[in-house]
């Protein structure tokens, strides 16, 4: 069973590149059931297990699998489920086989491989992932036993380090920004597009700045209002957007719409509207609710998260001392990870090792009890039952030694004696 880890994130893909690969969320459990057979359909043998992650930050596929290169049949999995060119997708993708697959999984559960350093977010985003894996049989022995000791490495990161000490959060880097193009928050309109666990964050961040007015935009009007009651805010239906976008200095959007919420031509008429007053504007969404277009109109300030990422990156050397300290935890429960694959390696061999010599006892024990049905003297049977049983467990040892020659010979010459030493 081959372990590996297949996807892309911030660092090695554009905005616009892991948009194309993301999974919805509804697409999950059928895209794991989907990896699955793919896997499987190449090599019939065993039970392959599949685990998706997918953010906006990220899209990987995590599996245990039976076929000879699981590696690039991830990664042609990846690129037919979203119908993408393989050989443009390759150069963007990471491959990364047992070890390196289990490190890489402790990492990014850890934060250490988050575009902001030491967030929490991606833990429970990863709950999320494993938990659907697992309503839909994608899960198994082996990534079950990966993700459950990956979250026990998270909490040792966080609870021995001070990973997280520094970090500047991307909802902290969007009122920075926004800064910078008005003066006073104070006196600006906010609009938060979405109602979940990003926009909820911005929505401290921003409310914190005492803004002119929140107002909370989402599809599902009871949520909305749920959230815009806790900042004090307003709520208004999504689809009220188009006519009242040009309200609003500021406006955050992250969604799991699958196509953009807010086009070109919706912005330029909101513009118009305001008399060419500037609007900043951050998409967080992957794949993403603001055209791409609309930041070259030029009273626009778009900022997608690939643009707040850079924001957040300062102040690293402040982090590297905590950095080297996770970096050692993980490699240790890494080494003890691995050292519990190789122990499931060696069951099956175990396992047939006892049927067979289950077999041999109850032989030998079957001919004891023939020779005592027959009246044999008890110390004669209890003789002849010793004898016959080390004769059978011996055969086997003793025919690979005579088999063997030059090397394994020699190694089997020194293993053979340790494993019958008998106990003192």
């Amino acid at each position: 069973m081959q372990l590996l880890a297949v996807g892309l994130n911030h660092t090695t893909a554009p905005v616009s590149l892991r948009e194309q690969l993301a999974f919805a969320p509804e697409q999950l459990g059928q895209a794991v059931m989907a990896a699955r057979a793919w896997f499987e359909r190449i090599d019939p043998v065993g039970s392959d297990e599949a685990a998706i992650l997918s953010t906006c930050n990220r899209t990987e596929l995590y599996a245990a699998s039976h076929v000879a290169n699981p590696l690039d049949a991830g990664g042609h999995f990846l690129a037919d489920f979203h119908k993408l060119n393989y050989a443009e997708l390759r150069p963007h993708l990471y491959m990364l086989p047992q070890h390196d697959a289990v490190r890489h999984t402790f990492r990014v559960a850890s934060g250490l491989d988050s575009m902001v350093l030491g967030e929490t977010q991606i833990l429970g985003q990863i709950k999320d992932a494993i938990r659907t894996a697992e309503e839909v049989g994608g899960l198994g022995t082996y990534l079950h036993q990966l993700f459950q000791r990956s979250f026990s490495v998270a909490k040792e990161v966080r609870s021995t380090t001070e990973i997280g000490a520094h970090s500047v959060s991307m909802a902290a880097a969007a009122v920075r920004l926004s800064q910078r193009i008005f003066d006073k928050i104070s006196e600006q309109n906010v609009l938060f597009i979405g109602a979940g666990e990003m926009i909820e964050l911005c929505a401290t961040h921003f409310a914190a700045q005492n803004p002119k007015s929140l107002t909370i935009a989402n599809r599902t009007m009871e949520r909305g209002e749920q959230l815009a009651h806790r900042f004090g805010a307003k709520a208004m239906r999504l689809a009220d957007l188009q006519d009242r976008l040009q309200h609003y200095d500021i406006v955050i959007s992250c969604t799991a719409s699958s196509l953009p919420l807010i086009g070109l031509g919706m912005v330029e008429r909101a513009i118009k509207a305001r008399r060419h007053k500037p609007m900043f504007m951050v998409d967080l969404a992957v794949p993403r609710d603001i055209e791409p277009e609309v930041g070259r109109l030029s009273d626009v300030f778009l900022y997608t998260v690939d643009d707040l990422g850079k924001v957040v990156q300062t102040g690293m050397e402040n982090r590297q001392a905590a950095v080297a300290q996770a970096e050692a935890i993980i490699e240790t429960r890494v080494q003890s990870f691995m050292h519990w694959v190789d122990d499931r390696a060696v069951v099956p061999v175990i396992q047939t090792l006892q049927e067979s010599s289950e077999a041999m006892r109850q032989m030998e024990l079957e001919r004891a009890r023939k020779m005592l049905a027959k009246g044999e003297d008890i110390d004669a049977v209890l003789e002849a039952l010793s004898k016959g049983l080390t004769a059978k467990f011996m055969h086997g040892p003793q025919q690979a030694l005579h088999r063997a020659q030059g090397e394994e010979r020699a190694q089997l010459a020194t293993l053979l004696p340790q494993m019958f030493r008998g106990r003192r």
